[in-house]
C-alpha cells in the first residue's frame, strides 16, 4: 500500500539546507551556441516549464525555432543550490525544470504553452510515466502578470479538449517564477550529448488549442 502512496510534497522547514554557492554553469549552450545565463539580449523572454524528467523537456524547446536559448535545472521549492541527487530524494521542494528563452519577435508564450501542454501528460500528478516523485510535477513558473494570464487560459482551454478525449483533470501547478538553480553541467543539454540517453516523457496525443490560448 505504502508504494502506491501519492509523494509528498516536503515543506520549507524541513527541506534541505541547501548551499550558498551556485552549482558551475557551462558557457555556451552545446547545440545553439548561446548563452546559458542571462543578461539575455532585448526582446528575449524567458520562461520555466516542469514537465518530468528535464533532458527531455528541455530538447522539446532547443528544436523550436525563434528559441533562443534552454538550460535544465531545479524551481519551485526551498532549497538554494540543490545538486540532483538532493533534488531527486525529495527533500527539496523542487521539481526538475526547463529554462526556454525565446525571442518575441519569432514566437510567442502561447506557442511555447502549446510545446508544454502537448509535450507530456499534465493529468498525472507527482509522476510522469515511470519516473514517480514530486520533482516530476507539471509545473509552469511565470515571469509577469501576462504569462500568468496567458498560462491560466491555456490549461482552462486544454482541460476542455482533455475532458472531451476522456482524459482526467489537469494537476499542473501555475505560480509565480523564484530562483531558478541551474543543474550541473552533465545534464545540459543532455539528449544532444547522449542521442541514446533516457527520455520518459509521453504527452497525451491530444492537441492543445492555441487560439483560445490567448487571454483577452
Amino acid at each position: 500500500m505504502l508504494l502506491n502512496r501519492e509523494p509528498r510534497m516536503v515543506d520549507a522547514s524541513s527541506a534541505l539546507p541547501g548551499r550558498a554557492t551556485p552549482l558551475p554553469v557551462p558557457a555556451r549552450h552545446a547545440v545553439l551556441d548561446a548563452p546559458l545565463q542571462g543578461p539575455f539580449p532585448l526582446g528575449v523572454q524567458t520562461t520555466i516549464f516542469g514537465m518530468g524528467c528535464f533532458w527531455g523537456a528541455e530538447r522539446i524547446f532547443w528544436e523550436t525555432a525563434g528559441v533562443y536559448t534552454t538550460a535544465v535545472g531545479y524551481a519551485g521549492g526551498f532549497t538554494p543550490n540543490p545538486t540532483y541527487e538532493e533534488v531527486c530524494s525529495g527533500s527539496t521542494g523542487h521539481a526538475e525544470v526547463a529554462l526556454v528563452a525565446f525571442d518575441s519577435d519569432a514566437a510567442s508564450y502561447e506557442q511555447m504553452l502549446k510545446l508544454f501542454w502537448e509535450g507530456h501528460d499534465p493529468t498525472q500528478g507527482m509522476r510522469q510515466g515511470n519516473d514517480v516523485g514530486t520533482q516530476y510535477r507539471s509545473l509552469i513558473l511565470w515571469r509577469d502578470d501576462s504569462q500568468r494570464r496567458a498560462a491560466e487560459a491555456s490549461r482552462d482551454a486544454y482541460q476542455q479538449v482533455l475532458a472531451a478525449a476522456g482524459h482526467g483533470q489537469i494537476t499542473t501547478e501555475i505560480a509565480p517564477a523564484g530562483d531558478f538553480y541551474y543543474a550541473e553541467s552533465y545534464h545540459q543539454q543532455y539528449l544532444a550529448k547522449n542521442p541514446g540517453g533516457y527520455c520518459g516523457l509521453g504527452g497525451t496525443g491530444v492537441a492543445c488549442p492555441v487560439g483560445l490560448t490567448r487571454p483577452a
